[in-house]
């Protein structure tokens, strides 16, 4: 069993990356885009480093819904090995 602090921490880190996903996104391409003018991308660039560090989605870690082990996870059942044997 893992510990809950971790279980948590990841849970509201969840919370944030979808509550930020349409703005992170909107910024990213606005970033992407080319035609843009330099200024406009920079300006988009600092606001999209002032958003929080774990509305990223890459911050999140997968954790069995079962208990919570982060290693050995199955993406397709959501849960570890460990608790998939059981």
């Amino acid at each position: 069993m893992a510990k809950t602090s971790s279980v948590e921490k990841n849970n509201r880190r969840i919370k944030l990356v979808k509550r930020f996903a349409s703005k992170r996104a909107k910024l990213k391409s606005v970033i992407q885009d080319k035609t843009q003018p330099m200024e406009e991308r920079f300006k988009a660039q600092l606001q999209l480093a002032e958003m929080p560090r774990n509305s990223a989605k890459n911050r999140v870690r997968n954790r069995c819904e079962v208990t919570g082990r982060p290693r050995a996870y199955y993406r397709k059942l959501k849960m570890s090995r460990i608790a998939l044997r059981e």
